[in-house]
């Protein structure tokens, strides 16, 4: 019987339907091997897991707000060029140093204003210690890292793959040198959430807003850091061809942000100012530049990196060339779904690098806008690795994390260990500055100190520990300086007119010539700060021994650096650090000529 038109259409339709169903049968096997390409997939087994955004910023924020409360102020230009700053536009006292003096202008007073504002808020609707305010502040940066964070990990699992996207925020998480950097009040530090914005919008591809917080990073953070965009540039220009896109959002970015920048700058300085063009100006077309503060020979950064990074760091330098090698070893497929070259991808670590190995002046936070970089190629080295392994164990039809996860489980591991290792032994060595200005705070809580007239605490040797003003018991609390074997120029209290950012301050220059001004006599000391070396120098006499002077009220172990082994300083290991391991005592002491008078008689 001849089939109706009816069975004729249905039979149409379901051969239509199998059709369909084998095209997309199709189109997903060419997603699964591009995917595999990129590890974000696997044949024969299932997808590869990665932390969610919620958990991966639970993980950072965890990290940050630890680093918020326990890092220690490892430079002095945080305390005096940052926190100083800052204490002077809340409470009206704090130390100006010169790069804040009108007449050289270097720093920027509406980098200050970002941080400054919401420590005025805090301190106007919550709290008043100013400790706490300090405090607040960090966990703001925390917060701010964090995010910054969570997006450039998105983006590495966008243009790498799950593998290497786990890895690197396994290495974030942990890592010695992120802890250091993410809370310091530093334009590098800005720089470097600068960078994971930057890097994570060029992952993702948004263009328009890797030139946005590239610029912000240079005008508003460091002006050097605009380096760690010329790949991005290139990319845009030369390989995008989007030359008219690049060049409006350069006239945008620069436009909305220097502007604002100085308007604001020109109003603190009390004339026209130019931040950024100033520092480059200073360090870049002087006679001397930075190199007055000292210099450093090249290897300065290995051994820094190391201790921030260990073997990671390693990993990182040595990135590019196993990843050459994997491709010569490992037969990938012809068709890549990844964006970046690789080496386009990790050309602006290694040219920041390049640039600052090659100067003269070298200091540990020049690396902090590219650590992130540093986290993201060792872990693309541990991912070649992996597949190196995988190619050599000749297993086929199987995804190369089958059998090689136990080899990043390990390296993540022990580089987790030896950066906690890092960081306790860090803060057990060298914390004792900031326990010691807590432990006067709760002195003066207890005692009857008098609140109506100044009381000076006074620092010699030791002025570059001093962790800012906002660890004084009470405004009528001042910080001075006494004379020690330190020869260069010290900052100097900010003056206390109105319009004190304005006025242009005496005994200032921008050689680091030492200005005797600074100092005052001993005799007019209340409370004195020391380390209680073993050397004695007229400069440097050793107070704790003069008990006819001094009584020391608190003394903290602090480590003694050149008396210790050098690994077991580095690196913590329980009991091995202290036997092996040199400490000096921290003392906090009052003069026997001051009696304030006490709630609890002979306490003092």
């Amino acid at each position: 019987m001849a089939p109706t038109a009816r069975s004729r259409a249905s039979t149409h339709t379901r051969k239509e339907l199998q059709k369909e169903i084998q095209k997309r049968q199709a189109s997903s096997k060419e997603t699964k091997q591009e995917k595999d390409e990129k590890g974000t997939s696997v044949v024969g087994v299932v997808e590869p897991w990665t932390p969610g955004s919620y958990t991966a910023l639970k993980a950072l924020l965890s990290a940050r707000l630890c680093a918020a409360i326990w890092a220690l102020i490892n430079d002095c230009d945080e305390t005096y060029n940052y926190w100083e700053p800052t204490h002077f536009l809340l409470y009206g006292k704090g130390f100006q140093t010169w790069e804040y003096a009108p007449q050289y202008a270097l720093r920027s007073y509406t980098y200050i204003l970002i941080h400054a504002v919401p420590g005025w808020i805090y301190s106007s609707l919550l709290q008043s210690n100013r400790m706490l305010v300090f405090f607040f502040i960090r966990c703001m940066l925390a917060l701010g890292c964090s995010g910054c964070e969570l997006y450039f990990y998105r983006g590495i699992c966008r243009e790498f793959g799950a593998n290497v996207g786990r890895l690197t925020l396994s290495i974030l998480v942990f890592a010695a040198g992120m802890f250091i950097s993410s809370t310091a009040y530093l334009p590098s530090s800005f720089a470097m959430y600068m960078t994971l914005m930057s890097m994570g919008a060029w992952y993702h591809q948004s263009y328009e807003l890797a030139i946005f917080t590239t610029a912000i990073s240079a005008f508003l953070g460091w002006p050097f850091a605009a380096a760690i965009g010329i790949p991005v540039a290139y990319d845009i220009v030369f390989r995008k061809k989007q030359v008219f896109m690049f060049i409006k959002w350069c006239i945008i970015s620069a436009v909305t942000i220097l502007i604002p920048m100085i308007q604001i700058d020109s109003q603190y300085f009390g004339r026209l100012v130019v931040a950024p063009f100033n520092i480059v100006m200073y360090n870049v077309f002087t006679s001397h530049g930075p190199d007055i503060y000292g210099t450093e020979p090249w290897s300065f950064y290995i051994f820094n990196g190391f201790l921030n990074f260990n073997i990671i760091f390693l990993a990182a330098i040595a990135s590019l060339p196993v990843y050459g090698i994997m491709l010569y070893v490992v037969q990938l497929p012809k068709k890549s779904s990844v964006y970046l070259p690789f080496w386009l991808s990790l050309s602006p670590m290694y040219l920041w690098l390049t640039i600052f190995i090659i100067q003269p002046h070298k200091e540990e936070r020049f690396l902090f806008p590219v650590y992130p970089l540093i986290c993201l190629a060792g872990a693309i080295n541990i991912d070649c690795c992996q597949k190196l392994w995988s190619s050599l164990l000749t297993v086929k039809r199987q995804h190369y994390l089958n059998h090689t996860g136990w080899f990043a489980l390990v390296v993540v591991i022990i580089t987790s260990t030896l950066s906690i290792s890092r960081i306790v032994g860090q803060y057990k060595a060298y914390h004792a500055p900031l326990e010691t200005f807590m432990e006067l705070n709760r002195l003066a809580a207890e005692e009857n100190y008098p609140s109506d007239r100044p009381i000076t605490v006074c620092m010699g040797k030791e002025w570059h520990r001093f962790p800012s003003s906002f660890f004084l018991p009470g405004l009528n609390w001042n910080l001075q300086f006494i004379e020690s074997e330190f020869r260069g120029q010290l900052p100097k209290p900010y003056s206390q007119e109105a319009n004190g950012t304005t006025i242009i301050p005496e005994h200032m220059n921008d050689a680091n010539i030492e200005e005797k001004s600074r100092y005052v006599p001993l005799s007019s000391c209340h409370f004195l700060i020391d380390l209680d070396r073993e050397e004695d120098t007229p400069r440097e006499p050793r107070y704790s021994k003069r008990n006819s002077e001094w009584v020391v009220l608190h003394t903290v172990p602090f480590m003694d650096a050149a008396r210790s082994h050098r690994l077991l300083r580095a690196f913590y290991v329980p009991f091995l650090t202290e036997r092996h391991c040199t400490y000096i005592d921290y003392t906090l002491m009052q003069s026997t000529k001051w009696k304030p008078k006490s709630r609890y008689p002979g306490r003092l």
